[in-house]
């Protein structure tokens, strides 16, 4: 990590370079900037809190945790996923973090004790976007919309019952686009996760870079804007 590091301090993200110190990489689709973790961890969680991340994909969320002395469950539905993060979070680091990584939805997350954790840290995949898996019922990446959105409230039922009061829930939801139709998933989720009980706090607008697909909208004239944004809401339990 480059030692001119700076904690964001407004409600626009951007990072043009994605990060790639320790086992940090792009490989994984769809993981999110380590820039993103390692900010919500420091401005919201204290050494040896406990972090909990439960759509880790490739661990960014668990390696940051690692690099910043927190403790943190790290949970995943997808094999490949605990996979890789098991050989990414294998790297010397002068801290004593405790991480734990678990194959499970987080729809039910039972082995979590009521109001155990101190921060949620996570970014879940898009209703049918990047497929994860091929046939996993657990899989949210593959349900449509309205599935997508019955899973997620049980994400939030989860999310609540573990939190501390007066603790912080951070996600990042991106909106979408079906036939030219563009669905705000963003905000869907934000209301699921307020209809539970959780406080708006703020709505973080995170500029995307380097999307794969962004040569072939340019190229098409069409009567809509390319999505480049997505949304990291914070939220309190109160």
């Amino acid at each position: 990590m480059k030692d001119n590091f700076k904690l964001e301090m407004t409600t626009v993200w951007s990072f043009p370079k994605r990060g790639n110190w320790a086992t940090h990489s792009g490989m994984y689709r769809g993981n999110w900037s380590p820039y993103v973790p390692r900010n919500l961890i420091l401005k919201f969680t204290a050494e040896h809190d406990w972090i909990l991340d439960q759509f880790m994909g490739s661990g960014t969320t668990l390696i940051e945790a690692k690099l910043l002395n927190r403790n943190i469950i790290g949970i995943d539905v997808n094999e490949k996923a605990y996979k890789i993060t098991e050989k990414n979070l294998n790297f010397e680091c002068k801290t004593s973090s405790h991480i734990h990584i678990r194959l499970c939805s987080a729809e039910n997350i039972y082995f979590i004790k009521n109001n155990s954790i101190d921060c949620i840290c996570t970014h879940p995949p898009y209703a049918n976007i990047i497929k994860y898996s091929k046939d996993n019922r657990y899989d949210i990446s593959l349900l449509s919309v309205e599935k997508y959105l019955l899973a997620m409230k049980n994400v939030a039922k989860e999310s609540y019952r573990v939190l501390k009061s007066n603790h912080i829930c951070a996600i990042m939801v991106g909106d979408i686009r079906k036939k030219g139709i563009l669905i705000p998933l963003g905000f869907y989720v934000m209301n699921i996760f307020k209809q539970q009980g959780f406080i708006l706090k703020d709505i973080i607008i995170k500029e995307q870079h380097n999307c794969k697909s962004t040569l072939k909208w340019v190229n098409i004239k069409h009567s809509f804007y390319l999505l480049a944004h997505e949304y990291i809401f914070i939220f309190e339990k109160k």
